[in-house]
């Protein structure tokens, strides 16, 4: 099954995907809308990009490519974070990582190191390339990724010990699941007024369903106008969930609603 993630190797959406393509060839990309592009277009059966992190919260570009583009969400892998300063010697002057990955290290960074500069770059991966080549930079990334004149300096260096990113497996949209434990849904109301998002969420109170993340990104369209993230704990195929979307449509008529699809989540260790 051929799959992509953001690259290069090494990465911990790598990592996740790992998961995902069972044995078979991993492809990269740079950016998480390249990701989504290339499933949507059919070149890909699965893509792998993170959606959200326990301490820094959600991956704007995976959100605003979700609503761009339509795939369907086939699988939740949540993975711990395990940050580790790479070099080729403590002597160096520049910590580059994601910028993501340097947010999640920032008490650290800032106790051990107060006057380095701090370089965000693609990818952790990318960050120990970088590293490999120059000796006055140092990277942040998985402690696998040290060898070939890389050393770990230090592990376990993110402010919490409980870090964790979700990442959500992609597949073409004819592929969309009504089967899961948890579903995803993209709202664009196409309006704004008092009491909106009350009322969009009413329909899910009203049949007992959760809501595990509720998140809105601006359309594009104009400013003050919102496309909403709503994920529920509760599969597609359920009448409660059919019956909630339904009053959701009525609501977003002048809109729309995307089903991304129903999913299990899976817990890949390492």
């Amino acid at each position: 099954m051929a799959a992509v993630t953001l690259g290069p190797e090494g990465t911990y959406s790598h990592r996740a995907a790992t998961a995902v393509a069972n044995g078979d060839e991993i492809d990269f990309r740079q950016s998480v809308t390249a990701i989504v592009d290339a499933v949507a277009g059919g070149e890909y059966d699965r893509g792998v990009i993170p959606i959200e992190n326990s301490i820094e919260g959600s991956v704007t570009e995976s959100l605003d490519a979700l609503a761009e583009y339509d795939v369907a969400v086939v699988r939740e892998i949540v993975t711990p974070i395990k940050h580790a300063l790479l070099a080729q010697s403590p002597e160096f002057d520049t910590i580059a990582s994601h910028s993501q990955a340097l947010a999640q290290c920032r008490s650290y960074l800032e106790r051990e190191y107060p006057d380095a500069t701090l370089e965000a770059v693609a990818s952790t991966a990318q960050s120990v390339e970088f590293a490999r080549d120059d000796p006055s930079i140092a990277g942040i990334a998985h402690p696998d990724n040290g060898g070939n004149g890389i050393e770990v300096l230090a592990e376990d260096i993110q402010d919490q010990d409980s870090n964790a990113t979700r990442f959500f497996a992609l597949a073409p949209a004819e592929e969309r699941s009504k089967g899961g434990g948890k579903s995803s849904l993209v709202v664009y109301p196409n309006a704004n007024y008092p009491g909106l998002l009350l009322e969009l969420l009413q329909p899910f109170a009203n049949r007992d369903i959760n809501l595990t993340r509720v998140e809105s990104r601006p359309s594009g369209q104009r400013l003050g106008d919102y496309v909403f993230h709503v994920d529920i704990e509760a599969g597609l195929y359920e009448a409660r969930t059919k019956e909630a979307i339904e009053d959701l449509e009525k609501l977003a008529e002048k809109g729309w609603v995307r089903r991304l699809g129903s999913y299990d989540t899976e817990h890949v260790v390492g």
